[in-house]
């Protein structure tokens, strides 16, 4: 039995792996290929093509890459089709899987996505669309299966692979020992996201933060965390010389060990994205904040693509304001680092926040690669 699976980034390739392991316990030696980072690599799916490829975000500067992308799509659509696999998975990164799959599904491959997108949030004119490009959505939140009800869609909700993967008492002081961090020190995580366009429009942001932070608390701890090696010179480059010049001999740079990271954290300044789920199920108090390309910006604001009240992940599955939110103009060095202190100023409010995340983590902990391997198998796992 073969799978293609696609990933679209890091948070997509941890997904993928965890899938394809699954799959192996269930089928054996499956034939898998795809889209892939280096944990999919790892668990032994083959690369068509790496992630790299897709490392876009905003409109307008997926307008100047979308020739490449849709000469990219159209290749992967003909060496997908040519290998007949039993289901093409896509995995996040819907601008460009949910294209792919409706290809695929013309070509008779049958298609399937995993994460659902959140048009509960952004773009709910999707739900149709995505409907006739998909025989299988398998979503990580609760709420999501209802928001295709109605369209004929196999719509099912088999929780979150991150929420299975993280203990639900996290230990703190093996994790700063672990970072070789002080254990009698306050510790700010700072995450400027995944995506390059990410670290570009916020490591300059951080390092003033950070600055800020150690004016006012010089016994704070500031620790960057990054999701791989290589983006350690784009974020000291990206931080630029005046905004980083009496914080960057002081800023700790961790690569590949976000959770150990936020494990480790009083406090996390997160870019919005599913890092923000990993500091809530890691009990990490945090403010999400995010500074989108000021043209994509006002073009969701003006044509009201945006549906939430919230955009951190925390804040959606709580219902609530839980955690701060600082959202492009909002997001300032000094508002910034005022959140950060006003967390580690209110011992009550952090354990409020951690009861809450209690409660969050059982109902997302449901063993998600393996319902989701298993419900890949029970739909296209019999003969044709």
């Amino acid at each position: 039995m073969s799978f293609v699976l696609s990933a679209g980034e890091t948070s997509g390739d941890a997904l993928g792996a965890a899938v394809a392991e699954a799959l192996r316990q269930r089928l054996g030696e499956p034939d898998l290929a795809g889209i892939t980072g280096p944990a999919m690599r790892a668990a032994g799916v083959e690369s068509i093509e790496t992630i790299d490829a897709l490392d876009v975000m905003g409109l307008f500067e997926v307008i100047g890459h979308l020739p490449r992308l849709v000469r990219l799509r159209r290749g992967l659509r003909t060496t997908i089709r040519d290998r007949c696999p039993r289901a093409f998975v896509g995995i996040d990164a819907p601008d460009f899987n949910l294209g792919l799959a409706r290809g695929l599904k013309r070509d008779g491959i049958p298609t399937a996505h995993l994460v659902a997108p959140s048009v509960w949030a952004w773009r709910g004119y999707r739900v149709n669309k995505i409907a006739r490009s998909l025989d299988l959505l398998l979503a990580l939140f609760p709420f999501e299966p209802d928001c295709f009800s109605g369209t004929g869609l196999d719509c099912r909700f088999v929780g979150h692979p991150l929420a299975d993967a993280l203990p639900q008492s996290p230990d703190r002081a093996a994790a700063r020992r672990d970072l070789d961090l002080p254990a009698d020190r306050p510790i700010v995580a700072l995450l400027p996201g995944s995506r390059g366009g990410e670290i570009r429009r916020h490591a300059a942001l951080l390092a003033e933060t950070a600055r800020r932070i150690r004016r006012d608390r010089p016994d704070v701890e500031l620790v960057v965390l990054l999701a791989r090696d290589d983006q350690r010179e784009a974020f000291c480059s990206a931080a630029g010389a005046d905004a980083a010049a009496e914080t960057t001999d002081q800023l700790q740079i961790v690569t590949d060990r976000t959770r150990t990271g936020l494990t480790a954290a009083d406090v996390a300044l997160a870019a919005s994205g599913t890092v923000t789920l990993e500091a809530l199920l890691t009990r990490t108090p945090m403010v999400v904040y995010y500074r989108l390309p000021a043209a994509t910006y006002a073009t969701a604001r003006a044509l009201r693509l945006v549906r939430s009240a919230h955009v951190g992940l925390p804040n959606i599955l709580a219902g609530r304001e839980l955690v701060p939110e600082r959202i492009q103009s909002e997001a300032t060095p000094e508002r910034l680092a005022r959140d950060a202190l006003d967390w580690l100023d209110d011992a009550p409010r952090r354990d409020a926040f951690r009861a809450a995340a209690d409660e969050l983590h059982a109902t997302l902990a449901r063993g998600a690669a393996d319902r989701a391997a298993e419900a890949l198998v029970e739909r296209f796992g019999a003969s044709p």
